[in-house]
């Protein structure tokens, strides 16, 4: 599908502001409403906006440490990659899970309330036998200095 640049500064919009109503949105990029509405919705159903959600204030509402986890795998197979994929999906504190090239197989951000937790769902990772990790190496986020808040449009 080819974008113009209404479509874009939409996508734009929407991405800072999952919220905005269709009348800001269509003031915005200079349509009528119902230009605007049809124009998201087509968005929406060409899979370029796969969902709106809310960004939680995460100090006030829960988990209070987040860790980086670098994993390697034994063997990185695509039915061992699977399995693993899978655990991180069905794992509510893991965050974000990205499959990476370089040292490490995955980065895998994680949400814990305290290290005794974090440190028992490594524990038990490790010691599944079916995962496959070989190496865990983790960094404590100390603070979020930017965090993620939509991709750069041209």
């Amino acid at each position: 599908m080819e974008l113009d640049r209404t479509d874009l500064r939409l996508l734009e919009l929407l991405q800072h502001d999952g919220r905005a109503t269709v009348q800001a949105l269509s003031e915005a990029v200079h349509l009528s409403a119902r230009a605007t509405l049809n124009r998201v919705r087509k968005l929406e159903s060409q899979g370029l906006i796969s969902g709106y959600r809310a960004v939680l204030n995460r100090g006030a509402v829960g988990p209070a440490i987040a860790f980086f986890a670098e994993i390697a795998l034994k063997d990185q197979r695509q039915a061992a990659s699977r399995r693993f994929e899978t655990r991180m999906l069905n794992t509510p504190e893991v965050v974000a899970c990205y499959l990476l090239s370089g040292r490490y197989d995955y980065l895998v951000r994680i949400a814990c309330q305290d290290l005794a937790q974090y440190q028992r769902l490594i524990e038990g990772w490790l010691e599944d036998a079916g995962l496959g990790i070989e190496k865990i190496v983790t960094n404590t986020e100390l603070q979020t200095v930017k965090e993620f808040g939509g991709f750069p449009l041209a």
